[in-house]
């Protein structure tokens, strides 16, 4: 397995593969905002599911209120992600503008910022002149050098709107696997919720599965973290069901 790794790797390393990969403009990844909608998207209603149940309500009424619920927290949830990458896609810009007129207004200081900047990374002497005046003489590459090194930020503009559709798709797609079994009039209430824990928790496994994969880290560990957190929040939402049901 490893030699095999390791061949793969070479291949990936030849250098026509490598300026073929850096030939390739960067795209914003939308797997952050996958894996968050379907996530939420499954734990809001299952929560929905679970409290309905301990709560001793109808089918019906379970699956009234989990598409109802489903739809307007999809948008709510596309709507506040739109927000919140578009908040930081105008960081990126308003700190780009602000570079911008620092290295037209001083830019004496601006290049020593790069001096700075590179001689904390442990270069010195000539190396580290030439290094600056390289970044120096192209004003791209110093705009984009200050954001990265002096502010922590991208220079892979965001998308708010894919970021806002693929949450919105997600959370409505994933959401809606629990309710599927109340779609089903001929099967006992118990039942119905018994299928639904069960799908809810498979999802939950799965959506953990692909975060590990994603991140080449421990796939059964993975699955079953987020497995028990999804669980763990539908628990809640059944007990205060139960609670508020026989209050009422």
């Amino acid at each position: 397995m490893g030699n095999v790794r390791r061949r793969q790797l070479l291949r990936d390393h030849h250098p026509d593969n490598i300026a073929r990969r850096l030939d390739q403009s960067p795209t914003p990844s939308h797997l952050s905002d996958a894996v968050l909608g379907a996530i939420d998207g499954c734990i809001t209603t299952f929560a929905i599911v679970s409290g309905a149940f301990g709560a001793g309500f109808s089918p019906v009424v379970v699956l009234v209120m989990g598409v109802a619920n489903l739809l307007a927290d999809g948008v709510s949830m596309a709507v506040s992600n739109f927000e919140a990458v578009n908040a930081q896609k105008s960081e990126v810009e308003h700190a780009r503008r602000t570079e911008e007129q620092h290295i037209r207004l001083v830019p004496e200081g601006e290049v020593e910022e790069i001096r700075q900047i590179f001689a904390r990374k442990g270069f010195s002497g000539e190396s580290l002149e030439n290094i600056v005046s390289t970044v120096t003489a192209n004003r791209t590459l110093w705009i984009e050098t200050m954001l990265r090194e002096e502010y922590g930020l991208s220079d892979i503009p965001p998308n708010p709107l894919a970021s806002a559709g693929w949450t919105f798709v997600s959370f409505v797609a994933v959401g809606m696997v629990p309710l599927l079994p109340f779609l089903f009039r001929g099967l006992s209430m118990p039942r119905q919720f018994l299928i639904s824990t069960l799908l809810a928790g498979l999802v939950f496994f799965l959506i953990g599965l692909v975060k590990g994969w994603v991140h080449s880290s421990s796939l059964l560990r993975a699955g079953m973290r987020t497995f028990a957190l999804g669980i763990f929040a539908a628990a809640v939402a059944y007990f205060v069901g139960k609670l508020l049901g026989a209050m009422v």
